[in-house]
């Protein structure tokens, strides 16, 4: 059997008529920039999440560096954030010319470790920008309750976690700013790049709709140095297709780690993931730490089942990052979970065959290791 780690083509299917209908109606438009279904995209999205503001953008990763930008967050400046994520969360903090700086992360959750927060704080520190790794919320009380005396942003990473809920507040919803990815490995995914961002604040919300446009209002007047951060509206309507479906999506989703939690409660070497009792985890990746790990990866693919590594190298120790100054070991809990963590199969499509057939190889490779 083969089981790949993510079959768009079979969720595709099931919507690929509307889909189709939607992609023709922009063409036959011509407005493929903006416009009215974007703008018709953004306040289902907001409705969605249950924000007053949310602007489609070009990207999960212009999500965050338009964030930054509005925040007015650049050299001189300090981010807190997890050294266990995609490169995106950490690479626009620098992009911005402020300063990444990282916390370790929680071994079960992976999320940034707000215990850990306060110590990194310093007098440059402008914003925290927590990651909701995974699908699953970080701990964005704690987060806040350092943030909001000290006057700090709080720009929630939910590239992976749109629906995702801490308590009864939907990912997006609880700090400063949200930014989410639309990449088309998501839980909602489009038909290439897109994201979005979301505000309870208006005038927050008003400058980053300037600056998504290079900062220009009206046509042709300057006020800020913006950029191109448009959403495409093929993109966007693709995006409003899926939405009604996505609550579905997560649910299947939810059933399928169910499944392997149970399957796997027999194997105590393989280490499921948790999720906080006031959280409503999505599972954009289904994450187990195994022994050996290498040789059961090799088994895994062996069996023509599709695996990733979420993330192999820490983001404080690559390459790019060297001029931080940290070296390994620094945040051991990040390496730890670079080293053993492997994300299975979880979309919702799978059968009942490919789920046990997942399973039970990975029990007899963690066996055999």
């Amino acid at each position: 059997m083969h089981v790949p780690l993510l079959d768009l083509k079979a969720q595709f299917a099931t919507i690929k008529d509307d889909v189709m209908r939607a992609v023709s109606d922009v063409f036959a438009s011509q407005y493929f920039i903006m416009g009215p279904v974007v703008s018709a995209f953004e306040k289902d999205c907001a409705a969605y999440i249950g924000t007053p503001h949310a602007l489609g953008v070009s990207s999960g990763t212009d999500a965050l560096l338009l964030a930054l930008m509005a925040l007015g967050i650049g050299p001189g400046d300090e981010v807190i954030t997890s050294p266990y994520t995609f490169f995106a969360t950490a690479g626009s903090i620098a992009r911005t010319g402020a300063r990444p700086v990282f916390v370790d992360i929680e071994p079960d959750t992976y999320n940034i470790n707000a215990a850990l927060i306060e110590r990194a704080i310093t007098p440059r520190t402008k914003a925290i920008m927590p990651v909701h790794l995974f699908g699953q919320c970080a701990d964005m009380d704690a987060i806040t309750s350092l943030a909001q005396p000290r006057n700090i942003a709080v720009i929630e990473d939910a590239a992976q976690a749109i629906g995702a809920r801490y308590k009864n507040c939907k990912a997006g919803t609880i700090g400063t700013v949200g930014c989410f990815s639309f990449f088309p490995s998501k839980n909602l995914g489009g038909a290439g790049d897109g994201g979005l961002v979301t505000t309870a604040d208006p005038a927050l919300f008003e400058r980053l709709k300037i600056l998504r446009v290079h900062g220009m209002e009206p046509k042709y007047y300057h006020h800020l140095i913006g950029g191109n951060f448009r959403l495409d509206a093929l993109q966007a309507a693709v995006l409003q297709i899926k939405l009604p479906h996505l609550d579905s999506w997560h649910e299947a989703r939810r059933r399928n780690a169910l499944f392997y939690d149970q399957a796997f409660a027999a194997c105590p070497h393989i280490i499921t993931p948790v999720v906080r009792p006031d959280r409503y985890m999505i599972y954009n990746q289904y994450v187990v730490r195994v022994p050996r790990r290498d040789a059961v990866l090799s088994a895994l693919k062996a069996a023509q089942i599709g695996v990733e590594i979420y993330y192999p190298v820490p983001l404080h120790l690559q390459k790019c990052f060297s001029f931080l100054g940290y070296q390994p070991g620094d945040f051991p809990e990040a390496e730890r979970a670079a080293a053993e963590t492997i994300a299975l199969p979880i979309y919702p499509e799978l059968s009942d065959a490919q789920k046990h057939y997942v399973a039970d190889t990975l029990i007899a490779a963690v066996r055999n290791a």
